[in-house]
């Protein structure tokens, strides 16, 4: 028998399916990735970003608590908060713009899958600066336009309606070498169109019948550092613990949230408890408050709307359970003769009017960017891209009117600047750096004196100056930039593309910084990584000061993992 529409039920089934099919090919899809550095990621920020909404929808069908609505706006705003690199931010688009379509009625037919189809591309397009073909957004656009084509024609089997658009969305794929000479160099597809064609096909299965069971472990640890992890909300708890229930849930918003109603509810919240964050989007508001009566936190968000993703923690007795663990290591230390550590007590920070965030990995570049007055770290970069939510996370934790956000990361400022959008009760002025060695120069071009505005002028302009250069290793044989590659080789990597490559370290930093110099260049600055020992990056440093001796040459420890050199040159 022929199925001509979906309702929430199978609709929520197959959007489970889709997230579990990418996230059991998502190592597959990061071995896409054109450069082959060990940290391919777009497999696994594509994940994230839908595992992040899947979670709210497998819950609702567990609890029997579906309609299109209320799985309209898990899914959105569950994959738009969750939404990490490039990639995760253009699929939550993609999921923002189709569900916006779907939510207001109780069934989908193939002519409202095609005006869905279309929306979705349209928002995605409209959240990329500078939209490229040849990437997931082609693949998207190819597998819309055959959704119109077929919905036009009168098509109404949904088996065969969304079979031939899963085959459309393939043919375009395996075009998108042909639209990106990059990728045909490198003898690879556009990783996030297999994303999202993996999706599409889980989603697929789910509606001929094939049962698929999905589990929300498969989700990732969030990143170490974010502010409002409950361990490290909780750690910020005085001794004297005023308020003792550490609250949060989600508010899946009845009706729209405007700015009195939210800052009433601040307000509310200010008189019942403290700590608290209050994170507003179009569809839901995340809360988190520290109170000694959750019940009355809980019974003024009912008016607005839904709860999910409920957690109330006995602060008190948890501190009660540390002061023991503490007493008796501090027995133990008596016993050993020796003192134990005393914890130190940070003062909350009094409000100011301008605050930094920057993304980094790696101890010693973490420890610039403090001394530089970057008041909090996300740790992340290459190896684990931030959410938006943790942007946004990270925003509420520095109390300052104006957030400068440095993304250090080109698959990062897409997530940063989705939270810019997110947030209300502060400005977030994201700088687009797409390097460490750029985010650095940001922070020292700031001018205290000077607007927000004026800022971030003058600190795009600074970055545009600066030359990046990393060097890491090959997993995987390839060819780019007429470069032939090896798996194992070690690789500088420019801003543009490749640099060198070799079997020595030492020599593939020296080559690569040779392909950077020009004659003006004043300055080079080289960051070591963890892997890398003192001694022989001060050889380095001495062969490069040798060669180019009216330049500055600057060695420090960054202790980055996978790179073992990170170079400036400006």
């Amino acid at each position: 028998m022929a199925i001509n529409t979906i309702d929430a039920k199978l609709f929520a089934k197959m959007f489970l399916a889709g997230a579990r099919n990418l996230e059991s090919k998502k190592e597959w899809i990061n071995e896409l990735n054109v450069f082959p550095v060990p940290d391919g990621d777009t497999g696994t920020n594509m994940t994230l970003t839908i595992m992040s909404a899947a979670r709210d929808v497998a819950a609702m069908d567990a609890n029997n608590d579906l309609d299109m609505q209320s799985l309209a706006k898990a899914i959105s705003s569950g994959s738009l908060r969750g939404a990490r690199g490039n990639s995760g931010v253009i699929l939550s688009q993609l999921f923002r713009g189709f569900t916006k379509v779907i939510r207001d009625h109780e069934s989908i037919d193939i002519p409202l899958l095609a005006q869905a189809g279309e929306r979705a591309v349209e928002t995605a397009y409209k959240a990329v600066m500078k939209p490229k073909e040849g990437t997931i957004l082609t693949v998207a656009k190819g597998a819309s336009l055959k959704a119109r084509e077929l919905a036009d024609a009168g098509e109404t089997d949904m088996e065969k309606y969304l079979g031939a658009i899963i085959d459309q969305a393939e043919y375009v794929l395996s075009q998108t070498p042909e639209m990106l000479p990059v990728l045909k160099q490198a003898g690879v597809v556009d990783s996030g169109g297999q994303g999202l064609i993996q999706v599409l096909k889980g989603a697929y299965e789910a509606l001929l019948g094939k049962e698929v069971a999905f589990s929300a472990s498969t989700d990732a640890a969030p990143v170490a550092g974010a502010p409002f992890a409950p361990e490290n909300a909780k750690a910020q708890a005085e001794v004297d613990i005023r308020f003792g229930y550490c609250t949060e849930f989600i508010i899946m918003l009845n009706r729209a949230f405007n700015i009195k109603q939210e800052l009433d509810f601040k307000s509310y919240l200010e008189t019942i408890g403290d700590s608290i964050v209050v994170v507003a989007d179009e569809d839901v508001v995340k809360v988190h408050v520290h109170t000694n009566d959750p019940g009355l936190a809980i019974q003024k968000a009912l008016k607005y709307g839904a709860l999910s993703n409920m957690k109330i923690d006995n602060m008190r007795l948890e501190h009660h359970e540390k002061v023991i663990r503490m007493s008796r290591q501090a027995q133990e230390a008596a016993e050993a003769g020796t003192e134990p550590e005393a914890p130190a007590q940070a003062a909350a920070p009094e409000r100011k009017g301008t605050g930094f965030i920057a993304v980094s990995v790696g101890d010693g570049i973490n420890a610039i960017f403090r001394d530089l007055g970057v008041d909090h770290i996300i740790e992340g970069g290459q190896t684990m891209n931030p959410s938006t939510e943790d942007v946004l996370n990270a925003v509420a934790a520095v109390n300052a009117d104006t957030v400068f956000v440095l993304p250090n990361n080109k698959n990062i400022i897409l997530a940063a600047n989705q939270a810019s959008y997110l947030c209300e009760d502060k400005k977030i002025v994201v700088i687009p750096t797409k390097t460490i060695a750029q985010g650095i120069t940001a922070v020292i071009n700031y001018v205290p004196d000077l607007s927000p505005e004026d800022n971030e002028a003058a600190m795009t302009e600074a970055i545009g100056t600066v030359k990046t250069g990393e060097v890491t290793y090959a997993v995987r044989d390839t060819v780019i930039d007429d470069y032939e590659i090896h798996q194992g080789d070690y690789m500088g990597i420019g801003d543009d593309g490749m640099l060198a490559v070799g079997q020595a370290v030492e020599k593939v930093t020296a080559s690569m910084i040779d392909r950077m110099m020009e004659d003006d260049m004043e300055l080079i600055s080289i960051y070591y990584g963890q892997e890398i020992p003192e001694g022989e990056a001060e050889a380095l440093r001495e062969k490069v000061a040798g060669k180019y001796p009216a330049c500055d040459v600057e060695l420090q420890y960054g202790g980055q993992p996978i790179y073992y050199y990170i170079v400036s040159v400006e």
